[in-house]
């Protein structure tokens, strides 16, 4: 019986019966593809076949097709419809444009940000002022794809490609990219392509088989991973199994209140740096409609750490948890550890003395370990 059949994340999947779906990222990448096939070639792919993070390889049907001869050059658009499987997103059944235009030899792949796409505005976030919010992940895999097309059909893969959304400013209002500063629009998304569905009691479930598949298994060390970077992360560390890795998602309370009835002797805690400060605050669902980063609670953490008031200040009207850290990072202040090691106390008090071993990594979008506790 191999690792999927009895436990791990893919597993866990498999167990609740929720139909995965694809990213915003994934769907961009795939009409992306589309666009500059037929900019090269006069035709469209319809369905469409992308290769994804870790080699899946989904086919798109196209929703939208048009080629322009225009005056000077040529412009393609496809678009993909987004399916986001059994996932309550709000972006499901959103149209994902790209639009894709050749560019001088030497100009490499440029991204802009077309109608529904919004655009940063403030620091914090992965990308810089005034770029198109779409994020690095889906733009590595743009420019990949754009590679391939041109080393297929003979192109320089010198591109612009403009990502919209339709309807996706009325869409962000249901988003925090306002408060997060990112206007206009939607962010494209994804570090992996899929969209794992989330039904809180069909996962919470998932988990608790995850744990007992473990210890049937005699596992002394298991790791409740937040996504696919946190899992890469403990994977590289400790070089645990798949059937080691609980898929925790957002449900950090799910994974330590079952540990603490049915213990194992070790548990690493792994997620980006910015869910595990909710945990360090007391937030058991890290999920971001249900629990938020509390910046004046990191300022004064930062505090302990040696912050000065003019940093703990700048801490506690940051942006987002990510340039807080930064700004820590650049002060010379641990404010990673600081974090990891109040996650592990907080993880150690909803074990109420169980016989479970505790540490935790955070971890940053790059998968960059940045505290220990």
């Amino acid at each position: 019986m191999n690792a999927e059949a009895r436990g791990g994340r893919s597993a866990q999947l498999k167990h609740t019966g929720l139909r995965p779906g694809w990213t915003t990222g994934a769907c961009a990448t795939a009409a992306t593809t589309a666009a500059y096939t037929a900019l090269l070639t006069g035709d469209f792919p319809d369905p469409v076949t992308i290769t994804l993070p870790k080699g899946q390889t989904p086919a798109f049907a196209l929703a939208v097709e048009e080629l322009t001869a225009g005056p000077v050059e040529a412009v393609a658009t496809a678009g993909v419809v987004k399916d986001a499987g059994d996932d309550p997103d709000v972006t499901h059944g959103a149209l994902v444009r790209s639009t894709v235009r050749r560019l001088p030899p030497g100009s490499g792949v440029v991204f802009r940000a077309g109608p529904g796409v919004g655009t940063v505005t403030l620091p914090g976030l992965p990308l810089d002022v005034g770029e198109p919010a779409v994020n690095p992940v889906p733009r590595r895999l743009m420019r990949e794809h754009v590679e391939r097309v041109a080393a297929e059909h003979g192109g320089t893969g010198d591109v612009e490609i403009t990502v919209s959304v339709d309807h996706g400013e009325e869409i962000a209002r249901s988003t925090w990219n306002g408060r997060l500063g990112i206007l206009g629009g939607l962010s494209i998304l994804g570090t992996t392509g899929v969209v794992v569905p989330y039904s809180c009691s069909a996962w919470i479930d998932s988990i608790r088989r995850g744990v007992d598949v473990a210890r049937a298994a005699g596992l002394a060390h298991v790791a409740g991973c937040t996504g696919s970077t946190s899992e890469r992360t403990v994977v590289s560390e400790y070089g645990l199994p798949d059937i080691a890795l609980l898929d925790m998602g957002d449900f950090a309370g799910a994974v330590l209140k079952y540990v603490r009835r049915h213990p194992v002797p070790r548990l690493t805690i792994c997620g980006g740096f910015a869910k595990l400060s909710k945990l360090a605050a007391g937030h058991l669902d890290l999920h971001s409609a249900r629990s938020q980063v509390d910046k004046p609670f990191l300022a004064e953490l930062a505090r302990t750490g040696g912050a000065n008031e003019e940093l703990a200040s700048r801490i506690a009207t940051a942006n987002t948890g990510l340039e807080a850290l930064r700004l820590c990072e650049a002060a010379g202040v641990p404010l990673g550890d600081l974090v990891a090691a109040r996650a592990r106390d907080e993880a150690l008090s909803v074990l109420r003395g169980a016989p479970v071993e505790v540490d935790v990594i955070c971890i940053d979008r790059a998968g960059v370990v940045v505290g220990r506790g």
